[in-house]
């Protein structure tokens, strides 16, 4: 086999790479832009910064002398705009050249800020819905040049005629598209009056739409930016930005809180959610560029923990992504995003300090947004901590409340931990906060910072197996039997029992056994079975005296006093292993198999029990 001869270049020759449109057009719907929607988008913005051009051309033109027109009417879909338009060396450069942009053209390149679009790719959509492009458009920098005509085709030809003035009589560009069969979806005549109005509601130049039945065009942003009008009260103003978040959101704001950042030209409004949302859920924002929607779903532009908030902005210098669809996360993002968070710091800060009806509703909806904010903001954690609820042993409390009638607040380090002790430390007149929640413990350490008069400390076991009160020698003496038995079906749970008297009576049993120590002991019982080897001498070098769990019996309650009378061996072990059992429920910590096993075992053997004794 031989291979056919191919012509080599001189060395060192430069070649020119050879583009397959429908490749690039397809790498474009696939990866680059979400929906093919987006055409109308890039056809908008073209017009936008062709206006943005013209405007900087004739600045003393009405305000209202320029702008765009599109039409649908199931065949065709028009965009026409009055902007700065192209003359034939435009379009030979700039349409004919993937890549290249006329807002790159050097005479403008120093006011770049001032247009939308940062890649000269936005025409190729159009490709997603159409075969072919057409455009006609007239020069109105270098008004004696002629109309122009560029056909672009999906195959990757084109061409270009020159036409006499009258083809277009005024500047400006017109952009025509035949949609393809399968593009029905985004060119019917509603689905493109939905989607001017979707992408360009907030545009600064008057946009409208005709759909072909003879009707007047139908404006797409007849009015300004909420934030942007003029209203007779602050009353008024702020109902007109709460009705705003509400037809964009779906939802009635709590509040709406103005953001206006001036140094980067950002304007809009943060809904703050009337319901809690799970930790850690961040929410979309609409974000606009200069009046041109760019996503919305923007997480970026806002901090994680103001995810009880939702933000519609408009911004003159932030900038997108290839496919204008997201935020390029730079410095400027940083900065706005830094800003906006200190503008939601300030809205809490004026709740507090002004509007305690509001702050209740807010902090009752989205306290661990606030939580997590105050365990890093010290100035937040000043002003709201004492009114942050917590799962206390008086139930759910604020901090403040919580104080008054406990100068020593203990607080646990889990959540089960909290839920075996709850009865009994409130029994005992313990002040105890659930300290298992994600903040929580850290937030209540810092009390005192606030509270100076309030101590607060871990929650020992110690503490609270003080306030239990021992029984009588006599009643100690009579269970030794039963305790030594409860010892012994218990060994295999490294779990002591003893039997103290406390309130409520109704509390059979109290299982002092915290997460850490049950991991110890595991760690210990996996060196012990690992003994000889390399793992057990690691393990064996890491070994500590695993604290072993504690069963307290309740000597006040009836089915305690009960059980220790017992005198047949088996169905004593089978009692404590049935109120250990129980006593491991009522923590709500996950049972390990064993434990599961024992408490239908004891279940069963008690009811076998009880069946032989009534025949």
């Amino acid at each position: 086999m031989t291979l056919p001869d191919i012509p080599l270049s001189p060395a060192g020759a430069d070649r020119t790479f050879q583009v397959d449109l429908r490749g690039l057009v397809d790498l474009l719907s696939h990866h680059l832009y979400s929906s093919p929607r987006v055409y109308l988008r890039e056809l908008m913005q073209n017009a936008v910064d062709a206006l943005t051009a013209r405007r900087r051309l004739e600045p003393a033109a009405p305000a209202d002398a320029f702008g765009i027109r599109l039409y649908a009417d199931g065949s065709v879909v028009r965009v026409e705009d009055d902007g700065v338009g192209l003359t034939e060396g435009d379009v030979h450069t700039f349409l004919a050249t993937i890549g290249r942009s006329s807002k790159r053209a050097e005479k403008i390149a120093e006011q770049r800020a001032e247009f939308i679009g940062q890649f000269g790719i936005g025409l190729l959509s159009c490709f997603l819905v159409a075969d072919e492009i057409h455009v006609l458009s007239r020069s109105a920098a270098t008004p004696e040049a002629p109309a122009v005509e560029w056909r672009g085709r999906g195959d990757g030809s084109y061409t270009v005629r020159t036409l006499p003035a009258s083809a277009r009589p005024r500047p400006g560009t017109t952009v025509t598209l035949t949609p393809r069969a399968d593009a029905g979806e985004w060119t019917r005549p509603a689905q493109v009056h939905t989607l001017a109005r979707h992408f360009g509601s907030l545009l600064r130049y008057p946009v409208t739409f005709d759909d072909g039945t003879g009707g007047p065009g139908a404006p797409v942003n007849p009015e300004p930016a909420p934030w942007a009008r003029t209203y007779p009260t602050p009353g008024a103003r702020s109902r007109a930005l709460a009705a705003y978040g509400a037809e964009v959101f779906g939802f009635t704001p709590l509040d709406t809180i103005e953001l206006d950042l001036p140094a980067v030209g950002l304007k809009g409004i943060a809904c703050v959610l009337p319901e809690s949302v799970p930790a850690g859920r961040r929410h979309g924002h609409r974000v606009h560029v200069k009046g041109m929607l760019l996503s919305e779903q923007a997480e970026e532009i806002l901090p994680e923990w103001a995810f009880f908030v939702r933000c519609v902005v408009d911004a003159e210098s932030l900038r997108p992504t290839a496919s204008r669809e997201s935020l390029y996360e730079d410095d400027t993002l940083a900065a706005v995003r830094d800003a906006l968070a200190e503008r939601l710091r300030a809205w809490i800060a004026r709740a507090a300090a002004s509007d305690p009806d509001l702050l209740a509703r807010f902090l009752q909806a989205h306290h661990l947004a606030v939580k997590s904010l105050a365990v890093h903001d010290d100035e937040i954690l000043r002003m709201l901590l004492p009114w942050l609820p917590f799962e206390t042993t008086d139930g759910h409390s604020t901090l403040d409340e919580f104080a008054r009638t406990h100068r020593t607040v203990l607080v646990t380090s889990s959540v089960e931990e909290f839920r075996q002790v709850a009865a009994i430390a409130s029994a005992a007149g313990l002040g105890v906060v659930n300290g298992g929640y994600t903040y929580d413990r850290e937030l209540v350490h810092r009390l005192p910072e606030i509270r100076p008069e309030v101590s607060v400390a871990d929650l020992d076991p110690a503490t609270l197996t003080a306030h239990l009160d021992p029984v009588d020698r006599e009643t100690e003496l009579a269970a030794a039997a039963y305790l030594a038995l409860a010892r012994d079906a218990l060994a295999v749970f490294d779990c002591d029992v003893a039997l103290r008297t406390f309130q409520p009576a109704s509390a059979p049993a109290l299982l002092m056994d915290s997460r850490e120590a049950r991991h110890e002991r595991t760690r210990s019982q996996l060196a012990r079975e690992q003994e000889g080897g390399v793992w057990g001498d690691i393990l064996g070098a890491l070994r500590q005296e695993a604290p072993r769990a504690q069963l307290i019996l309740n000597q006040l309650n009836p089915l305690v006093r009960t059980a220790v009378s017992i005198d047949e061996p088996e169905l004593a072990r089978t009692s404590a292993e049935a109120l250990y059992g129980q006593a491991a429920m009522l923590s709500r910590r996950p049972l390990r198999t064993a434990e599961s096993s024992l408490i239908n075992r004891s279940f069963l053997d008690l009811l076998a029990h009880a069946l032989r004794k009534d025949s």
